[in-house]
């Protein structure tokens, strides 16, 4: 569904992403793991067009969508959350996914449609009774439920989680690993940056560990877990 081949991004002299090749099959749950400033949400944003990259190519269903606009990449169906969170603060929960579901989809949707699937995905996030509250003052986790109802409200294939799970306690991370394993369910296939080993551990089907812009390993989480250089340089014995 989604692959890259040799991107790479850099910032002056600083190579943030060295020449990485990636793949996400339809259907699968890939994790994106390794330590702090080895390029993983650099990567999510060139595969957004959040930042732009003249080297490699990046595909989505076979169409190269390198060079392409974060708008045009959306309507796609390529939907994304952000590690810092970016709702609209002063505007209900609903409102902010009813944005999503009226300017993200290929085609115009009514207002009533859009209405009614807002009504539908913070049911589905867990969020109906905070629906009116305004975004900013939600808790965080729940404004990273609004996030991913937003981002959903696109009607995504694939859709990017960018540390869903970072400042949520155990209960939360809990409940944040059923909603993904959730919308996997529903057909959308599931891209993810996680620093909770416990996550990406238990639901995702693959990872892939960057260091220092550089693609180190993949594989199943119990062969990453395995992995003496992963274990050496982020996961710790």
């Amino acid at each position: 569904m989604l692959e890259g081949e040799g991107v790479s991004k850099n910032f002056g002299g600083l190579a943030a992403v060295s020449n990485v090749d990636f793949h996400v099959d339809e259907g699968e749950i890939v994790g994106l793991i390794g330590p702090n400033g080895a390029g993983k949400t650099t990567l999510f944003n060139l595969i957004s067009a959040a930042l732009t990259t003249k080297q490699g190519v990046i595909k989505f269903k076979g169409e190269e969508i390198t060079g392409l606009s974060p708008n045009q990449i959306c309507k796609m169906g390529v939907a994304r959350t952000f590690q810092a969170v970016k709702v609209f603060p002063n505007m209900p929960a609903i409102t902010n996914v009813y944005i999503g579901a009226m300017f993200g989809t290929p085609s115009r949707v009514p207002s009533a449609e859009a209405a009614r699937e807002s009504e539908e995905l913070l049911e589905f996030v867990g969020l109906s009774a905070a629906k009116a509250a305004p975004a900013s003052d939600l808790t965080l986790a729940n404004q990273k439920r609004v996030e991913v109802a937003r981002a959903l409200a696109t009607k995504p294939e694939l859709l990017m989680l960018d540390e869903l799970m970072a400042g949520l306690n155990t209960t939360e991370i809990t409940e944040a690993m059923e909603m993904v394993a959730r919308i996997r369910d529903k057909g959308i296939t599931i891209f993810m940056i996680e620093h909770v080993m416990k996550a990406i551990m238990g639901v995702c089907d693959r990872i892939m560990v960057l260091h220092h812009g550089v693609k180190i390993a993949e594989g199943t989480p119990q062969e990453i877990a395995n992995n003496k250089t992963v274990v050496e340089v982020y996961l710790g014995e």
